[in-house]
């Protein structure tokens, strides 16, 4: 399977400005530049795209596990932080912290951070990164 994205850029890293097109159509022309990726102007950036794949992934992976145990949540809702740092004369991804909220009835505790500790581990965009990754997991 492959799934493909795109990037469009015109001017300076400062002062350029691009849109990014996903493959699915969800983004078509979504802008970016380094204003929305550094000062929160309105648009995207790499990093949160990179923050929502790893939510992404790493919820249905656990949805996976639970299921494999025999366990159907009524509720998953996880968010990720990825944290971009200076290094040398750039920057780079240091880390991608998950937090997890879910709401799993019949399970218990070991077995909750048993299958979170295998999906965090195991889902694809977590074996992509390259940099720190924690989670913070709440059974309730």
């Amino acid at each position: 399977m492959d799934r493909h994205g795109s990037a469009h850029w015109e001017g300076t890293g400062r002062d350029g400005k691009g849109h990014l097109d996903l493959q699915s159509g969800v983004f078509q022309h979504t802008p970016y530049s380094f204003k929305t990726r550094f000062e929160n102007e309105k648009g995207t950036n790499p990093e949160e795209l990179i923050a929502a794949a790893h939510a992404g992934c790493f919820t249905m992976a656990l949805a996976f596990q639970l299921q494999g145990a025999g366990f159907t949540p009524t509720a998953l809702d996880t968010t990720a932080v990825v944290t971009l740092v200076p290094e040398g004369q750039g920057f780079k991804v240091s880390k991608s912290a998950l937090t997890l909220k879910a709401q799993i009835p019949g399970i218990d505790e070991a077995k909750f951070r048993e299958l979170t500790h295998a999906a965090e581990t195991g889902c694809p965009i977590s074996k992509v990164l390259n940099c720190e990754i924690t989670l913070d997991a709440t059974l309730g």
